[in-house]
């Protein structure tokens, strides 16, 4: 079940609810009983590879310009 994070505009504290994606528009009461909150916007890292690492970029030879002829 996803975590949304909420923040109360009364007493400006930051709380978290886990709850089903279909509910995620509802409002949400923060712990101090106060019923003015807003939902935060939250980002996810992803890195690597699912199963694994990512692979390692490709020798190019070295010099300022990937490895060609600068002149």
């Amino acid at each position: 079940m996803p975590t949304y994070a909420y923040r109360c505009r009364e007493c400006t504290g930051t709380f978290e609810l886990n709850r089903p994606m279909s509910e995620s528009g509802e409002p949400a009461i923060c712990p101090g009983g106060h019923a003015d909150t807003v939902k935060l916007l939250t980002t996810v890292a992803l890195t690597g590879a699912a199963g694994g690492s990512a692979p390692a970029p490709a020798a190019s030879g070295g010099g300022c310009c990937g490895g060609g002829c600068c002149g």
